[in-house]
């Protein structure tokens, strides 16, 4: 039986930095907290807004998260710092600051405001961590009072291929969960066996991936569990698929994510025998793995490298004479 959403409190540490705070989860959205709640205790890397401003967020292993209903959104903008968030992009944030982003957020409780002061030093520590040093920093969200610990969920097909293709996936996943990917390590320190980049960059070879990760996994991955859960048909799933994972895979192989090319090319061999309930477990833990990548993809990025770029104020821009 579900407990009640009243005394339901998680504790979300960072070990690493002998940083603890404590959220009640709230009522706003009693699906998305309940998903939370049983999805206790799990560990993953944490990152930090690198466009928004003063927000921290780490992929969450909870694949409902990513077609939930919210009954609750608002302008994260104007929620007060503290306030904790699920988010259909697999996520787990908490505001600190100030934040510039208009996005619609789905709140699920709030940080005890006795730890709002620690919650602001590990947001200034993990914006060092993700835009500098490249330190990992990792967090554990866990049920008030009990042991920590850490699981990644293990879905399953009828289909025998693609039973298969998700162990191995979720093999894969749980190998890189809280250790960066060897693929994406190599290519960060421009080791590049296909020698994807021009002229023998690389700089903009981790840019591409980048830009096709995330896409990836937030929107074509995850917009295919909700179109499933929608109901939407399954001759028109299978052809969204077939047009939407392909290219950019295959791109991000010849770049050096070969495990997620392999892993592609086996779920387009095995869609056409696919029926409703297999090709959402086989989305829903690509969606996992792909978003897992995307994590370790921005913390290893060097955003510092345009550390001479600095926004211009109106009053501080020149005018012409």
């Amino acid at each position: 039986m579900t407990e009640t959403l009243s005394g339901r409190r998680v504790e979300i540490a960072w070990p690493d930095l002998g940083i603890t705070v404590a959220a009640e989860l709230d009522d706003r959205n009693p699906a998305l907290a309940d998903a939370l709640w049983e999805a206790l205790p799990y560990q993953s890397l944490q990152g930090h807004a690198l466009v928004a401003g003063s927000h921290l967020y780490h992929v969450a292993p909870i694949p409902s998260l990513l077609h939930l209903p919210a009954s609750h959104r608002f302008d994260r903008r104007e929620a007060p710092d503290g306030t904790v968030f699920c988010s259909a992009l697999q996520h787990l944030g908490i505001k600190y600051g100030t934040l510039t982003e208009p996005m619609l957020a789905s709140p699920v409780g709030q940080v005890r405001p006795e730890d709002l002061a620690a919650l602001i030093e590990a947001g200034r520590a993990v914006w060092d961590s993700v835009y500098s040093t490249k330190k990992p920093v990792l967090v554990e969200v866990r049920k008030a009072g009990t042991g920590g610990g850490h699981r990644i969920p293990h879905l399953t097909a009828a289909d025998p291929d693609a039973n298969r293709l998700i162990h191995d996936v979720y093999a894969e996943t749980e190998r890189i969960w809280l250790s960066e990917p060897a693929e994406l390590a190599d290519l960060h320190r421009g080791w590049i066996p296909s020698g994807a980049g021009s002229f023998e960059t690389v700089l903009p070879t981790l840019l591409f991936v980048n830009g096709e990760t995330r896409p990836l996994g937030y929107a074509t991955y995850g917009g295919l569990v909700r179109g499933v859960v929608a109901d939407m048909p399954m001759d028109s799933l299978r052809q969204m698929a077939r047009l939407l994972v392909g290219i950019p895979a295959e791109f991000l192989g010849y770049c050096g994510l070969e495990k997620l090319w392999d892993f592609t090319q086996r779920f387009q061999s095995c869609l056409d025998h696919l029926d409703r309930d297999d090709f959402l477990a086989v989305v829903s833990q690509m969606a996992l793995y792909v978003n897992c990548l995307g994590g370790w993809n921005l913390h290893l990025f060097p955003w510092d490298t345009g550390d001479h770029l600095r926004q211009q104020r109106p009053a501080e821009v020149s005018q012409p004479s």
